[in-house]
């Protein structure tokens, strides 16, 4: 039995499908397929039945869960040696809200890789609960998300706040008002992110829609992005709210469609989470640091102004 079969058998579990599990693990699926048929004929269990997704038997569960957690108590010790040779490296990774990644990860990530050489970042675009899974059956090291989760078995290291900005049609009656209030959106010119995305239910408890969903069609149809949520309302009119990263980069033409609400500002909180088990966390004191040293300052003078998080 060896580390790397343990690998092998955890990403298998994580991704259930032998080809991706052996991209993940950066070989071919022969070589991968062959470590885990090895380590199973090892130990005398058939630790996945080979179906179409890849299923874990409930012995294989066993295993997957005890192979997590001798990964991770080997990563303790490389962090361990580490600390006491005052070098950050080794692997970490991460995902990121696909809300958020786009506009974030810019701003820092260059900067992060930049200055620690030695470490190996990979990063990931998934919903908030993909993200938490991975955090659970060691795929992850550590996610991006809007918090608070309030899950007992996660720690939550806060990041920022970001506010939530209005973008308005020319042809909505809200593009003449200066400053807005949740209580003026219908939910008949809104539009909104597909299911999934902890953004879209942010967006409809802050303006009170979910009570209304129903009584139009129009929310039918649901964005895959905020890039499509933008072309929506510069080509169908309407409105749709945005959160404020992913308006730095529009034109002055863009930014003249933005609304802003009335103080307190809403906002959605944004953390860095791991396992509270978690055990790379010199790593993550360095990511936080390259995050919040590299905000635009609008964000960084945030933590003095009231807010209402939603």
């Amino acid at each position: 039995m060896t580390l790397t079969q343990l690998e092998y058998v955890v990403a298998l579990d994580a991704v259930r499908h032998f080809a991706k599990a052996a991209e993940r693990c950066h070989i071919t699926q022969p070589s991968l397929s062959m470590q885990v048929q090895n380590l199973e004929e090892e130990l005398g269990v058939q630790i996945f039945l080979r179906t179409n997704p890849v299923t874990t038997t409930e012995t294989g569960r066993i295993v997957v869960d005890q192979a997590i957690r001798i990964l991770s108590e080997a990563e303790a010790l490389h962090q361990l040696v580490q600390q006491e040779r005052n070098i950050i490296a080794g692997r970490l990774k991460i995902g990121v809200l696909p809300t958020l990644a786009p506009y974030l990860l810019p701003h820092f990530l260059q900067a992060f890789i930049s200055e620690y050489p030695q470490l190996r970042l990979s990063v990931q675009e998934l919903t908030t609960e993909h993200i938490i899974r991975q955090l659970r059956n060691g795929s992850l090291d550590a996610g991006i998300l809007a918090t608070p989760l309030n899950h007992s078995d996660l720690k939550e290291s806060f990041l920022f706040n970001e506010e939530f900005v209005a973008y308005v049609s020319h042809e909505e009656k809200l593009f003449n008002k200066k400053y807005l209030l949740p209580e003026d959106f219908d939910v008949r010119t809104m539009w909104l992110l597909e299911e999934g995305h902890c953004l879209r239910s942010q967006v409809m408890n802050l303006c009170a829609l979910q009570k209304n969903a129903s009584i139009e069609k129009h929310l039918d149809f649901a964005a895959g992005s905020i890039e499509t949520l933008k072309s929506l309302v510069d080509r169908s009119g309407g409105i749709t709210l945005l959160p404020e990263l992913s308006t730095y980069e529009m034109t002055a033409a863009k930014k003249n469609m933005l609304r802003y609400f009335k103080k307190p500002t809403p906002v959605r909180e944004i953390s860095i989470v791991t396992l509270k088990a978690f055990t790379k966390i010199r790593l993550i004191d360095a990511l936080k640091q390259a995050v919040l040293e590299n905000l635009p300052d609008q964000i960084k003078r945030r933590k003095k102004v009231e807010v209402i998080r939603i």
